[in-house]
């Protein structure tokens, strides 16, 4: 296999893994935890930041075309302004549902925009990584998802809520 091949695998598989941890978050965990470290903004973060750095650069991005505009500028400045459960029923909000059909849209987006790497590139193509090669950044970005993974699936562990382990994967089927 490819490296393309194997990195497509690993970004499935740790996708696959995100999945199971927004789904088995009770209602009760969603928004549980200190700002910015509830489940909900981990979860919104590994996603959104999965799907950044999978572009070649910055200018590469295209954010999801469903996103809740009026919650972004506070996302990690005004926690209860955009909290899922205390904001008014015709206000927006990234509820489970929402989180999950964000992580199948970045999942669809891996293996083309994993193909359309150059991961021979000498930069990263994100102007806050300095001195780090395009396949350096890739395996960051890989490091990243995984870690906060790791976090979600370490709060529902804490709550008697287990998570399974995914070694490869091919794109989700949810």
């Amino acid at each position: 296999m490819n490296l393309k091949g194997c990195l497509k695998q690993q970004y499935h598989a740790a996708l696959a893994m995100l999945v199971d941890c927004v789904k088995k978050c009770p209602d009760s965990l969603w928004t549980v935890g200190e700002h910015p470290r509830t489940f909900w903004r981990i979860a919104f973060h590994t996603a959104f930041f999965t799907q950044l750095y999978l572009g070649q650069d910055e200018a590469a991005f295209k954010p999801w075309p469903v996103r809740h505009e009026k919650i972004h500028p506070g996302l990690w400045t005004s926690p209860a302004e955009v909290e899922p459960f205390e904001l008014a029923k015709d206000e927006p909000s990234y509820n489970a549902e929402e989180m999950l059909a964000y992580i199948l849209y970045v999942d669809d987006l891996v293996d083309m925009l994993v193909d359309e790497l150059n991961v021979d590139a000498q930069e990263t193509g994100f102007s806050w990584y300095h001195n780090m090669d395009k396949l350096s950044h890739v395996l960051l970005n890989l490091r990243h998802l995984q870690g906060h993974v790791g976090q979600l699936s370490e709060i529902l562990m804490q709550h008697g809520i287990d998570t399974d382990w995914v070694s490869a994967s091919n794109k989700l089927d949810v």
